[in-house]
């Protein structure tokens, strides 16, 4: 009841919607019942007999007619209007939902199967349909049948009707046992599912790494058993489905037997007509049908609650990194940049940077180096405000990235990464992403400045040729061209390069880092790297070692201290 409030107040642009839906149905599910009382007043006809039997039967047709052509039109509205309303509050809550996980922090993602937030929004969210469109409009319909039917069999005959009564504590008790036993069955078929889903993302994304190391029969042998938890899943559900439906059938005929029992005995004594009989059996299925209907809606409700659930749990995710109420919006940067007594780790019990302090001025170049896993990529990802530090600050120009809004921060740096990630789109469109207001002319200068206009008017349609989903129709090197394209494009008075040429030739390097250093003369870089050939001209060289900085100089102040850096060179150089 908790997640179909929420649904409802979500959907409240819709309300109009639904109110008209409301009252259509209300009309279609009047005029239905009239068909049982046409049916008993032409049966009082021909039992009595008389003259204007032609006439009466006459009137009789025609507001059965009239009411059939109403129960058909309400039904025909309210259907249309609900699912009007539900699908588009389905859309409103996909997009809500994606907003949300596009300001999520990267640690969420970090703690998150893809294929599984890809199941909240694509089918998880298409739940909240079943609750709008069908569950809730046919609790409505079963309400007012239920209650309008009982008026009506009390209305032929009470004795009658609290006959029938005796089989319904039966249907609710089978009911209620139902619902209790479906919604934790219903939860963890979501649950399993999302697993299924996100372990079969994860084998087509490494589908390559698959096939060169023949796992296919292990990875196989993990989706069957998700396959079969699922199954399993959906056939304990489906045993109390189908266990209880025939006892609801039961009990419902049992109660249509003691009504012809009982109505028998009155007839007999003339307390009943045999019209009444007929109406009361043709109401009494009516009568009964809610509280089977019930059932069915339980069941609905289950699966359908279980999937909204797994939305809202994202939507009302606290981020780990939140914009405050009154950030403002960041000025273009200079480009001067400092870390304040900066600490953090990726593990509370394991600090990568501790109590780190270093300034950078507008427009020197910075290399960050170590071995793997010191710090490098953090210190980068804490400047993008990615993940907060635990302690300290990250300043630019003197300002607090915590006070800033996050597009605008972010609108000051750009970045190419050792991984690089295309969309699949054309060569143009992965370009231009970088910043959508740019010129055709301005990205082929900036593809001309990344070493990769060349490579791009040999492909057979340019600039506009389809790359594929994540770039495979293309090298490693030219992935990385184009991405170190996308942030040239980008202008930002911040450049981070994070092993930007790794993937490159020896001389295809050479040729991108001479236009990285143009490029970069009049900005703020920020170099990561393991070949230290490509860092030998930054103004500082920042070396880490896996809790804050051990040593931090030019490369001849480094090489003569003969420290870290000094052995790294040596290693290299060997």
């Amino acid at each position: 009841m908790k997640t179909a409030l929420r649904v409802l107040q979500g959907a409240k642009h819709y309300w109009a919607h639904l109110a008209a839906a409301f009252v259509a149905v209300i009309i279609s599910t009047i005029a239905g019942f009239y068909t049982p009382w046409a049916l008993r007043e032409l049966t009082n006809l021909a039992t009595q007999g008389g003259e204007d039997f032609a006439v009466q039967s006459m009137r009789i047709g025609l507001l059965l007619l009239g009411a059939t052509v109403l129960q058909t039109l309400g039904a025909s509205a309210s259907g249309y209007l609900n699912h009007y309303a539900a699908l588009h509050y389905v859309k409103d809550l996909r997009t809500q939902l994606y907003r949300k996980l596009q300001h999520m922090s990267l640690r969420y993602f970090n703690h998150s199967r893809t294929g599984d937030l890809t199941g909240r929004v694509v089918n998880d969210a298409m739940q909240a349909e079943i609750l709008l469109a069908h569950v809730i409009p046919d609790f409505i319909v079963n309400v007012l049948t239920f209650t309008g039917v009982g008026f009506l069999l009390v209305t032929i005959n009470a004795k009658l009707a609290f006959a029938s009564l005796a089989a319904i504590p039966f249907l609710l008790g089978i009911t209620i046992w139902q619902s209790r036993h479906l919604s934790p069955i219903w939860k963890e078929n979501f649950k399993v599912r999302g697993e299924l889903s996100g372990t079969v993302q994860d084998n087509l994304s490494g589908i390559k790494e698959i096939q060169i190391f023949n796992q296919q029969a292990q990875e196989e042998k993990k989706v069957a058993g998700l396959s079969l938890r699922h199954t399993k899943a959906y056939l304990k559900a489906s045993f109390f489905i189908e266990t209880t439906y025939p006892l609801l059938a039961f009990f419902t005929a049992l109660g249509t037997v003691i009504v012809i029992i009982l109505g028998g005995r009155l007839v007999g004594t003339g307390e009943v007509s045999i019209a009444d009989i007929v109406a009361f059996v043709m109401y009494l299925g009516m009568f009964y049908g809610p509280i089977k209907n019930f059932s069915r809606l339980i069941e609905m409700a289950g699966e359908a609650t279980a999937g909204c659930r797994r939305v809202f749990e994202v939507i009302d995710e606290t981020p780990d990194v939140e914009e405050k109420k009154n950030a403002k919006k960041m000025p273009l940067a200079k480009g001067n940049i400092e870390l304040r007594d900066l600490s953090f780790g990726y593990n509370p019990e394991t600090p990568i940077l501790s109590k780190v302090n270093l300034t950078v001025t507008a427009g020197q170049t910075i290399a960050l180096v170590g071995t793997t896993g010191v710090g490098k990529t953090t210190i980068a990802s804490l400047l993008n405000r990615f993940y907060d530090p635990w302690e300290g600050k990250v300043l630019i120009d003197g300002i607090d990235i915590c006070e800033v809004t996050l597009s605008s921060l972010r609108d000051n740096i750009s970045m190419v990464l050792q991984d690089t990630f295309l969309f699949n789109g054309t060569v143009y469109e992965n370009i231009v992403y970088g910043y959508q207001g740019s010129t055709r002319e301005q990205v082929i200068a900036a593809a001309k400045a990344a070493n990769a206009h060349t490579f791009i008017m040999e492909l057979e349609e340019g600039y506009d040729t389809v790359i594929g989903e994540r770039g495979v129709r293309l090298s490693g090197g030219q992935k990385q061209r184009l991405s170190i394209a996308r942030a040239i494009l980008r202008n930002a008075p911040i450049l981070i390069l994070d092993e930007a040429t790794s993937a490159l030739d020896t001389k295809t390097e050479q040729e991108i880092q001479d236009a990285l250093d143009l490029f970069s003369k009049e900005r703020t870089t920020l170099i990561i790297a393991h070949r230290l050939s490509t860092i030998r001209n930054a103004d500082k060289i920042v070396v880490l070692d896996g809790t804050g900085i051990a040593e931090l100089g030019t490369h001849d102040e480094l090489i003569r201290r003969g420290g870290i850096y000094a052995g790294l060179h040596q290693v290299q150089a060997s």
